[in-house]
């Protein structure tokens, strides 16, 4: 990262996942990188995505360690509780739908409620989200995959909200929405072939480049690994 000057430090939530633990490797090369903070269900301090409290009390300790300059949120689930995305609307069940809401926009606005307040407002930082295309309401033309879609889309404009009341105190600041490509995981592996997959690292190495290079706006950005923007 070479806009946040030639220190900084970073924090990475969900970092035990396969892009997560990418951004961590990427992040602990840079020499720039003074302090890096890797937070996931395993670690301590850690949190899950269904209990606030863990929030709270992770983003408390972790404060300490601030303010950073780069904040990673790389949570997210395609798969949850064995069930995959919906092919049809005969698929749906509340059950599921509340469940995709809960790890894909709930848990993540919570994320931003406990630990934005440790972005810095001093200087230029980042806080970034990892994302969906299919959560693009504009660019759907393909249907299905009802609760991940609507929980992505739910949850970009939960940060779009949050970045527009934070952008007042944080004016040098930048709020994103990152796709991070078709990543090879464990998340897509029953979906595509590693053919049509790019992998963990290169999907990092992109979006770090498309993160340096965005501007400071009133408001969130969604773009992909490449720096395209994407429609909302």
């Amino acid at each position: 990262m070479k806009s946040l000057g030639d220190s900084y430090r970073a924090l990475v939530i969900g970092a035990t996942g396969a892009i997560g633990s990418a951004f961590v490797t990427a992040l602990q090369a840079d020499e720039a990188c003074i302090k890096l903070v890797a937070l996931s269900r395993t670690s301590q301090p850690g949190f899950t995505l269904e209990d606030e409290d863990s929030m709270r009390q992770a983003a408390g300790i972790i404060a300490l360690d601030g303010p950073f300059q780069l904040i990673i949120d790389a949570t997210g689930a395609l798969t949850i509780d064995g069930q995959g995305p919906e092919k049809s609307l005969a698929a749906l069940s509340a059950g599921a739908l509340m469940r995709n809401f809960q790890v894909n926009a709930i848990g993540p606005a919570l994320l931003m409620k406990h630990f934005m307040g440790s972005l810095d407002d001093s200087r230029r930082a980042i806080y970034a989200k990892l994302s969906a295309r299919v959560g693009s309401i504009s660019d759907n033309r393909k249907g299905g995959w009802y609760g991940y879609r609507a929980a992505k889309a739910a949850m970009n404009m939960m940060l779009q909200s949050a970045a527009i009341e934070s952008a007042r105190r944080k004016q040098s600041a930048v709020f994103a929405a990152v796709q991070p490509g078709t990543v090879m995981s464990s998340l897509t592996a029953p979906f595509v072939g590693p053919e049509q997959c790019i992998s963990p690292q290169t999907s990092v190495q992109g979006m770090l480049r498309a993160l340096d290079g965005l501007g400071a706006q009133p408001f969130a950005q969604f773009i992909d690994y490449r720096g395209n923007a994407i429609p909302w």
